[in-house]
């Protein structure tokens, strides 16, 4: 077996679950990541965990939301109970076909997902881990040679997470007790948002694998402004290409896109948590250097800001502060590459990619930018 996949398998249960002698475990996998999977089970024997494993075949799930009445979408409850018995969740991407389920309609998908929440709420509760196997369909995607694409996948992760851990507790320093976030890219984004009382997050491996991210939520009817995502996003096996929103107090107001508008309407309009932010992230992960059509990645990319519509994030949200809560969470991401800037509290705290504790970053603010 290959090296590199062992030593994901020993990051997923050592760093990112923390799995523990006796711990419950389930594993939802595509077939493609058989490997990581014989991998991890090796891992888990030897911690003396209890594993069970789920196959993901996304064809399955088309043909069953395609022969599927929308009022009939109620919650599994033996995946429920399941659910609540478990300790700690491993789920991993790098399936076949990332547009399997692109001819669901989007009406469909988002009953699934309201039917779901409960579970998604109860596998919250847990110590829950997202990851990616490396596979031919993520290269494709990713348009890169498989290799190529395995290394890039495995730079990403097979990394020092405690040095990863220090850079970004840089950012949540400036973060943490800030009350206000604004963020501008060129003429096409300009948003503001309070996150006093929330709590900034330094997500640097205990659950996403590949980390490389702060966070935090927003105040729900704090957001103001428009935003355009100028990376295109995946989702419900459909590619949305230049989602536009914008907020008033703190709902999206209107909204548009360039592909697939229907898509994001629908997530939209899933509940009312939908059309609020739940989450703001600041991309920290130099080695993830590219574009890849993958979430999980892309989202951490350095140079780069994400905004999730929908539920907000637990870890980020204190008891006494408003939760936004809905079925979705769905990231979207602007490029703050080029003629960008993060500003807290009235101070530029990072510029066209480059942030304020890094070599290279420009004190003065650029009137061409700011104007």
């Amino acid at each position: 077996m290959d090296e590199r996949v062992r030593r994901h398998a020993e990051i997923l249960v050592e760093t990112c679950g923390e799995v523990e002698q006796g711990d419950m475990v389930q594993i939802q996998a595509p077939t493609q990541a058989e490997d990581l999977v014989v991998a991890l089970y090796e891992q888990l024997g030897e911690v003396g965990a209890r594993p069970s494993l789920s196959w993901s075949v996304p064809e399955a799930g088309r043909a069953y939301a395609l022969a599927m009445d929308e009022d009939d979408y109620v919650t599994k409850e033996h995946d429920l109970a399941a659910m609540e018995e478990t300790d700690v969740t491993f789920l991993i991407g790098g399936g076949p076909n990332p547009f399997e389920t692109s001819d669901v309609p989007p009406e469909k998908s988002q009953a699934g997902q309201r039917a779901h929440q409960p579970i998604l709420e109860e596998r919250l509760g847990t110590r829950w881990v997202i990851t990616t196997h490396p596979s031919a369909a993520g290269a494709q995607q990713a348009e890169m040679s498989t290799p190529a694409y395995e290394e890039f996948v495995y730079d990403a992760m097979n990394k020092d997470w405690e040095e990863q851990r220090e850079f970004q507790a840089q950012m949540v320093e400036l973060l943490d007790p800030a009350d206000e976030v604004r963020i501008v890219s060129g003429d096409t984004t300009e948003i503001t948002m309070s996150v006093a009382g929330m709590d900034a997050v330094n997500d640097w491996g205990s659950a996403n694998m590949p980390a490389g991210e702060v966070f935090t939520s927003p105040v729900p009817d704090s957001v103001e402004g428009e935003v355009l995502f100028d990376k295109p996003l995946m989702r419900q096996g459909n590619e949305i290409e230049g989602a536009y929103l914008e907020f008033e107090d703190g709902e999206v107001v209107d909204f548009s896109a360039e592909k697939n508008e229907d898509v994001l309407g629908g997530i939209l309009d899933t509940d009312d948590g939908a059309r609020r932010l739940g989450e703001l992230g600041i991309g920290m992960n130099r080695d993830i250097d590219r574009f890849t059509y993958n979430m999980l990645f892309d989202e951490k990319m350095g140079d780069t800001v994400h905004l999730a519509v929908g539920a907000a994030v637990h870890e980020a949200v204190p008891e006494d502060a408003e939760f936004n809560d809905s079925a979705v969470h769905t990231d979207m991401i602007v490029d703050m590459s080029e003629e960008s800037f993060i500003e807290i509290d009235g101070e530029v705290v990072q510029r066209n990619g480059t942030f304020v504790f890094e070599g290279g970053f420009e004190g003065e603010a650029q009137d061409a930018v700011e104007q």
